[in-house]
């Protein structure tokens, strides 16, 4: 059977028609919002989508939204061929892919973006983190001031040393939803805390969408599979297996009945320092609001981010006794 060939749209308008008709005849649309660079566990969510739509819907873009100035934007892996041949090998293949060149361009008129240049007057009002932390939008000024937050959930973990992150993750995924408007969207358990973020968000403000979480896939030594692992060195990678080995070896440790979570953590952080990486955050905290736990007493996961050289790796484990 020859490989299916996916529609490329680019224009938000275009993709809205196509959505509204493929809805109008009945079909469910699920959609994998991706940044590109696809490796085998974006595959993975695809084949996740298959089991609860008719039609796949995924979007390449990377959103500068969620990064601030001093962030790896610029660097961020692409390969556009690539990725559009994997798709074409998942199994039932991908309908549509999205990938809009700029999702925050509004053909402002030129007095309006000579201001936001000029005097960001736009980030007066309320732009950035509230601490003078601005994304890349904000930078540029694109005239783009309207943000969506998940105010408790994006605050910690990941949140804390990288404020813009999360509003503009809610961001950019509100906007995929209301041009796609799919029924199901699947996100990977790798981003934990987005995984949650989304679902919150879906929830207050009723989206009727439904949100689904896949497990991570790890390659065969273990490593959480990411974009951004292509810039670690052959040495670097080896190091980097400290994280899963580490969130496998608390996992265990809390199935044997450690629950003292200052241990565990302490354990972890040892062993990744050792290895030659620098914490962010080793936290152990609740499934589902997100808030650090001193002792295990129901379901957790345990969510560490570390750098090793230039590369900042995030993983979790879920533990449940």
């Amino acid at each position: 059977m020859a490989a299916k060939e996916p529609l490329v749209i680019t224009a938000k308008d275009e993709m809205r028609k196509w959505s509204r008709k493929m809805r109008s005849q009945g079909k469910s649309i699920g959609l994998v919002p991706t940044m590109g660079y696809l490796h085998q566990g974006h595959l993975s969510l695809i084949q996740e989508a298959h089991k609860h739509s008719h039609l796949i819907v995924v979007s390449i873009y990377v959103n500068p939204g969620q990064f601030s100035p001093s962030e790896d934007l610029s660097t961020y892996p692409s390969d556009f061929h690539g990725d559009m041949l994997k798709l074409k090998s998942v199994p039932g293949g991908v309908d549509v892919v999205f990938c809009p060149k700029n999702l925050y361009d509004y053909n402002n008129d030129s007095d309006e973006k000579q201001k936001n240049k000029n005097g960001n007057e736009n980030l007066g009002a309320g732009g950035g983190d509230g601490n003078g932390v601005v994304s890349c939008v904000e930078e540029k000024g694109s005239g783009h001031e309207t943000w969506v937050r998940v105010e408790r959930l994006e605050k910690g973990l990941c949140g804390r040393s990288r404020p813009v992150f999360f509003r503009g993750v809610a961001t950019i995924v509100t906007k995929l939803f209301h041009i796609v408007e799919p029924d199901v969207a699947v996100f990977g358990k790798k981003d934990y805390q987005q995984w949650r973020i989304i679902q919150r968000m879906v929830r207050d403000l009723d989206f009727a969408i439904e949100i689904l979480g896949s497990e991570i896939t790890r390659d065969s030594n273990g490593l959480a599979l990411s974009s951004r692992n292509v810039h670690l060195s052959p040495e670097e990678r080896q190091k980097a297996l400290s994280i899963s080995r580490s969130l496998s070896k608390a996992k265990a440790a809390a199935k044997e009945g450690q629950v003292k979570c200052r241990e565990l953590k302490d354990s972890a952080i040892l062993t990744i320092t050792q290895a030659g990486g620098r914490i962010d955050y080793a936290e152990i905290v609740d499934q589902e609001n997100l808030k650090s736990v001193e002792e295990i007493k129901g379901p957790v996961v345990f969510c560490i981010a570390a750098w090793f050289g230039k590369v900042r790796l995030i993983d979790n484990m879920e533990i449940d006794i």
